[in-house]
């Protein structure tokens, strides 16, 4: 799915939205509802009115690694973007290049046996292609040192060139990010949650809102082609999958807060349309043709005209609903990219009168 607009690079957002306004989710971020036909304007603080007792949120623990950190080949600067920790203990990465202005353009890796030197005399080799679409990332093995400590001590968050400067680690967290045991995470932030706090959690708890944690640690995407994720790790427990279920069982709303929550959750449903505590790798790709089996609603942020996603939002919410919104957002100066405003797809459902209000929420 390709959208027919083109987003000026003044609606990026380019800093944090505490940096912007009041807060993370104060009136510094704004939330567009597709619900109908005619989306709709709102603040992110009115989440909770938009919701109603008994639909369930599910959410992503994964954090956000300092995944990019310096190096050298020869005499060759690189940055090396850690995607993946392996079940072998090798690691997924991708090697860029500086582009001379903060951020990196991208850069032909391999080939197998090329030694990277990093940061406190640790070496980075890699072994083999992970092959799939584009061929940017190869299995990689550190041969001093263990990478989770590598990145606490010298690796920085990745940026794009659309942001206006490096930022520290704790703008890419999520209040429902949990430290992994193995130090495993996410390269990039699952950044549909960011806008939620501790006090804005409280508030959809009071009004009958509830939470199911999953995990899914995202890989490095493409910056430049857009192209399907790789597989990638992930977790549903047993406590999330019976929220899950019963919810639907009780006429409770099923919203995933994020893509990564998506591919988790419809990850771990089987064909009688249960789902189940899961885990381990998927490479499961949500579009139309597939569509959704747990899903009925999505928040998440707003995505290039070319990318990926938009096969999910469309299988969530149907093509016009997308078409309409991205357009609605142009039109509103919304911004894009994971420092800005965010989009909820709700299900119109039947009702008495066809206002959106009474058909949503």
């Amino acid at each position: 799915m390709t959208l027919a607009l083109r987003v000026p690079a003044e609606l990026s957002a380019r800093v944090p939205a505490e940096q912007r306004g009041q807060g993370r989710d104060r009136d510094s971020v704004r939330l567009l509802v597709s619900c109908g036909s005619e989306p709709a304007h709102h603040e992110f603080r009115e989440l909770p009115s938009l919701l109603r007792a008994g639909d369930l949120l599910v959410v992503n623990t994964s954090p956000t690694l300092a995944a990019a950190v310096d190096g050298r080949i020869g005499h060759a600067r690189v940055v090396v973007h850690f995607s993946t920790l392996g079940d072998d203990g090798r690691w997924a990465v991708e090697l860029r290049e500086p582009d001379g202005r903060g951020t990196t353009r991208p850069r032909a890796a391999g080939p197998a046996g090329t030694e990277v030197r990093l940061p406190a005399g640790v070496r980075l080799v890699l072994e083999e292609g992970l092959g799939g679409p584009g061929g940017r990332l190869w299995w990689a093995r550190v041969t001093e040192g263990a990478v989770p400590g590598l990145l606490r001590e010298h690796g920085r968050a990745i940026r794009y060139s659309y942001t206006e400067r490096d930022q520290p680690l704790s703008a890419y967290q999520t209040v429902f990010a949990l430290p992994s045991a193995d130090g495993s995470g996410s390269a990039e932030m699952p950044s549909a949650a960011r806008p939620f706090t501790a006090r804005l959690v409280a508030e959809l708890v009071s009004r009958g809102v509830q939470f199911a944690p999953v995990t899914l640690h995202t890989g490095v995407a493409s910056a430049e082609a857009h192209e399907p994720p790789y597989p990638e790790r992930f977790a549903v427990p047993e406590a999330s999958a019976r929220l899950i279920n019963a919810a639907r069982a009780g006429g409770g709303r099923v919203i995933a807060v994020g893509t990564t929550a998506v591919r988790a959750v419809e990850s771990a449903v089987g064909a009688d349309g249960v789902v189940r505590a899961r885990a381990g790798w998927t490479d499961l790709v949500v579009t139309p043709e597939r569509g959704v089996r747990v899903v009925d609603g999505l928040l998440t942020g707003l995505h290039e005209p070319e990318a990926s996603h938009l096969l999910m939002l469309e299988a969530v919410a149907g093509r016009a609903a997308i078409d309409r919104g991205y357009a609605e957002a142009l039109r509103g100066l919304y911004l894009w990219h994971e420092f800005g405003d965010v989009h909820l797809l709700l299900p119109e459902e039947p009702a008495h009168t066809a206002h959106c209000v009474s058909n949503c929420w």
